[in-house]
């Protein structure tokens, strides 16, 4: 080999031992952590799916160091709980639906305005960008670290009383809805009898019959096998709803440097894995749904739904400062 040759290789080869011995270093002068992690949905949901990622991801990053204990189906409370419960640090983190989170934070209602994003691939060009960052950064005025946005995905309409094709076929639908005012004004507007209630109680109201339907995305559909008591299933995909892994404030401001960095990143990478898993999934989860009994329309009268929507964005289209028209400016 020649003498210049020769010298690179061994170079690269010192290098590559340094940079070696420097991220064995780091791994084992972080600190053991376990960061309590918090959900209210089953192990089949994509929540789960998210937060087994980012259990896995922060083992791999931290060669062992950091580890997170998962707790799912609500076990340590529904959505208001668990945020609560960071603020006061008695929850380290979660992986929280948006509309709750926006009781907390009035701007996060703007990602909830009805048929907002025509796609999911636009609505990840405005979370993952600028808005979305400033958004998420809010979170800290109220004792929360906001990571990453993951997915809940586009809702649609499951009812046990009759096919929904049009908004009068809503007329007087008890309908369960996220607890968030966007949700209650939409759906009042379109005619249902919006209930707001948390998902813990909707599933037992929705087995006693005491409410008609509910609205989610296709993995919390199929995750809780909402066919057996709700025979129609309507894609009008009215709103595309993210989740978010989200930290107790005090828990954050605990951590060394290096385990939030690794924390973040981590989050971001697990948030990503959930969106790809989503859509995955849906088109199987469709099918079975489908073979369960579920009768399915797939393309209702969006049009109609978006006209009769019109109202809740002459309410609400000012109430989130400049971010509608900074959102539908990025939209175009």
């Amino acid at each position: 080999m020649p003498y210049q040759l020769l010298q690179r290789a061994t170079l690269a080869m010192v290098c590559t031992s340094l940079l070696g011995l420097s991220l064995a270093t780091h791994a084992d002068t972080l600190p053991a952590t376990t960061l309590r992690l918090a959900h209210v949905v089953n192990s089949d949901d994509t929540y789960h799916i998210a937060a087994t990622r980012l259990q896995e991801l922060l083992s791999e990053k931290s060669d062992g160091a950091i580890s997170i204990e998962i707790f799912p189906n609500a076990s340590l409370g529904d959505e208001r709980t668990l945020l609560e419960g960071m603020q006061i640090g008695t929850v380290d983190m979660g992986v929280i639906t948006n509309g709750p989170v926006a009781n907390f934070v009035d701007e996060f209602s703007v990602f909830e305005l009805p048929f907002l994003f025509p796609s999911a691939e636009a609505a990840y060009s405005v979370l993952d960008g600028d808005i979305g960052q400033e958004i998420l950064d809010k979170l800290e005025g109220v004792n929360l670290k906001g990571l990453a946005y993951a997915e809940r995905g586009f809702r649609n309409i499951t009812n046990s009383r009759n096919a929904i094709n049009t908004p009068d076929d809503l007329d007087d639908l008890r309908l369960r809805v996220i607890e968030n005012e966007v949700y209650v004004d939409t759906f009042r507007t379109l005619g249902a009898n919006a209930v707001p209630m948390a998902w813990t109680e909707a599933l037992t109201a929705l087995q006693q019959g005491t409410i008609d339907g509910q609205e989610n995305p296709i993995n919390a559909i199929s995750a809780f096998n909402l066919a057996e008591t709700q025979g129609y299933l309507t894609m009008t995909r009215h709103i595309y709803a993210p989740a978010l892994f989200i930290m107790s404030l005090p828990k954050w401001n605990s951590l060394p440097e290096d385990v939030q960095t690794l924390v973040l990143e981590a989050s971001r990478e697990a948030s990503t894995y959930a969106r790809e898993q989503n859509a995955e999934m849906e088109a199987e989860q469709l099918v079975a749904l489908e073979a369960a009994g579920m009768e399915i329309n797939d393309s209702p009268d969006i049009d109609a739904f978006q006209a009769a929507v019109a109202p809740v964005y002459e309410k609400y289209g000012s109430q989130f400062g400049d971010y509608l028209p900074r959102i539908q400016e990025a939209l175009q």
